[in-house]
């Protein structure tokens, strides 16, 4: 099984060899600017910046805040970013995976075949000594023409049915699943049938992921619903760190399903039901 994870060391090496991937940096925080001003202030050299909310999502609605992107908005910021139809690529944040997560499942959603997330972000690249380069400069285009597909989604109508079938996965933190706090929703609590596990809980202290083995032990229900063919997927409160679960799982072999619109299309629908 190949990792969807490269670390600092493989990155550096690779960008020094023939097959140099093209790097995208999706540095966000939720609620806060875009990334672009960091990333004008150094980043990883080739490097191209990939904005979140404008180049990953719809405008938020009743589809939830960040909704899946239209297509033809989504492969024009990606071949504007220099993505090629094929060719490695190698995405990195600054929030411990949970954006670059994104748009990872974007382009495999796509049928990108070689789309890796640098283990550790921004942070692990500045501090194994990795070379920083400054400004803004536009790469060439790329001849990204992917469509949507590839991987699985779950409709709003298909949730209820898939967590008591299978296993469905809330990524967000456990005071949010529990119904403790909401500070972004209007409604607080999680989907009927739902697990929990946050996104930090796949995560060394260093922001780095966790071994295959200790993974395998975090998703154990997970595993277990694969190895009998049932369904796995994973919501947060917009789609975005969800993301970041179903990462978690493909570097243990599961395939997991996202729905996109999460708690945040959820709730937009008084008549859908609400644990806490």
């Amino acid at each position: 099984m190949s990792s969807p994870l490269v670390d600092v060391v493989e990155l550096r090496r690779l960008l020094g060899s023939a097959a140099v991937p093209t790097v995208l940096d999706v540095r966000y925080r939720m609620g806060g600017p875009s990334g672009v001003g960091e990333y004008a202030r150094g980043h990883v050299p080739g490097a191209s910046y990939v904005d979140l909310d404008t180049a990953l999502a719809a405008p938020p609605g009743r589809r939830g805040r960040h909704p899946l992107p239209d297509p033809v908005d989504f492969v024009g910021a990606m071949q504007r970013a220099g993505v090629p139809a094929s060719g490695p690529v190698v995405v990195y944040d600054d929030w411990a995976g949970r954006a670059a997560a994104r748009c990872w499942w974007l382009l495999r959603h796509y049928g990108h075949r070689d789309v890796r997330v640098l283990d550790g972000g921004w942070s692990a690249w500045l501090a194994a000594g990795g070379e920083v380069e400054t400004g803004l400069a536009p790469p060439p285009q790329g001849d990204f023409a992917g469509e949507p597909g590839a991987l699985p989604v779950v409709a709003p109508g298909e949730v209820l049915e898939l967590s008591g079938e299978g296993l469905l996965l809330d990524a967000r933190d456990a005071e949010r699943y529990r119904g403790e706090v909401e500070p972004v929703d209007p409604v607080a609590g999680h989907i009927p049938g739902a697990g929990n596990v946050p996104t930090g809980v796949n995560l060394r202290a260093d922001g780095t992921f966790r071994s295959v083995g200790e993974l395998r032990e975090v998703y154990a229900e997970a595993v277990a619903a694969a190895e009998r063919d049932a369904p796995v997927a994973a919501y947060c409160g917009s789609g975005v760190t969800a993301c970041h679960d179903l990462l978690a799982l493909a570097t243990i072999g599961v395939e997991g399903a996202l729905y996109p619109g999460s708690w945040s299309e959820w709730v937009t629908d008084p008549a859908r039901p609400v644990a806490h």
